[in-house]
């Protein structure tokens, strides 16, 4: 009866102490966090066609946090200065970005793009903006990885 007993709380302690990850975080991975670019691919509409890999040193980061969005990129073969800071609203496929400032060389690219449209795919560690023409096709995307 002792080791029963003894069991029995073994397997509550053992229980209480498990990190249970909740269901709902599972089912709707969310972006708020740091994400940082792993590589990029082109598309022929459809299919990858090509894999661009960061090389000499690129990186590139993006933080989303409450609504807002914040990049930046840092590439030693480019001595431009490129980053932006707006807001962003996403749904399970989508996501829109909308800059307030960046750097010159993004706030050129904003003057003709004031809302930045992609294609979502979304997981708990991982994510990819679709670039897509206004037929649907995939033209390019860019590919994250959490590091938060």
């Amino acid at each position: 009866m002792k080791k029963l007993i003894g069991l029995i709380f073994l397997m509550l302690f053992l229980v209480s102490s498990t990190n249970v990850t909740p269901l709902k975080s599972l089912k709707n991975p969310s972006l708020e966090g740091t994400w940082e670019l792993v590589n990029r691919f082109n598309y022929d509409g459809m299919n990858v066609t090509d894999t661009l890999s960061n090389i000499n040193g690129y990186r590139q980061v993006k933080i989303y946090s409450k609504g807002k969005v914040m990049w930046t990129r840092y590439s030693p073969d480019d001595p431009s200065e490129w980053f932006g800071y707006g807001s962003y609203s996403n749904s399970e496929n989508n996501l829109e970005e909308q800059l307030e400032f960046g750097s010159e060389m993004m706030m050129k690219i904003q003057d003709t793009v004031q809302v930045f449209k992609f294609e979502l795919q979304l997981d708990k560690d991982s994510f990819k903006q679709i670039t897509v023409d206004d037929e649907g096709n995939k033209i390019s995307s860019e590919n994250y990885k959490r590091i938060d």
